[in-house]
């Protein structure tokens, strides 16, 4: 088992790879090379910079790769608000998944507490 495996950020964001990739399945097939391919390059980047950083030696680039995460989950969840925006799917839809993205987005900042505190030590 490699470390970031170990990581409930990691594993959350895993789960929410799945979530969205099943909700895209309803999209419209023109956009499947465009605002899917976007969305699914942002979701599936939020575990990937996670394990990419664990692999890094410093506490610094580790940072860096959390914060990038937290930047594709970001720029998941405005694609998916824009998805809405045009009817591509639902509210509810939309709504089902702000909690896992919240969640995902804590264990975001609380890694990055606990590395930025490690690498002031």
């Amino acid at each position: 088992m490699y470390s970031f495996e170990t990581l409930n950020a990691w594993q959350e964001a895993r789960k929410l790879v799945v979530s969205v990739y099943q909700l895209l399945d309803g999209f419209p097939k023109f956009e499947k090379y465009a605002l899917c391919d976007q969305i699914r390059r942002s979701i599936v980047s939020v575990p990937s910079n996670l394990a990419e950083g664990s692999g890094r030696m410093s506490f610094r680039e580790q940072i860096h790769f959390i914060e990038i995460s937290y930047g594709s989950l970001m720029e998941a969840y405005n694609q998916l608000i824009i998805a809405a925006d045009l009817n591509y799917i639902d509210e509810q839809s939309l709504e089902s998944l702000k909690a896992p993205i919240d969640n995902v987005a804590r264990m975001l900042n609380g890694l990055r507490s606990s590395y930025v505190k490690k690498l002031n030590k």
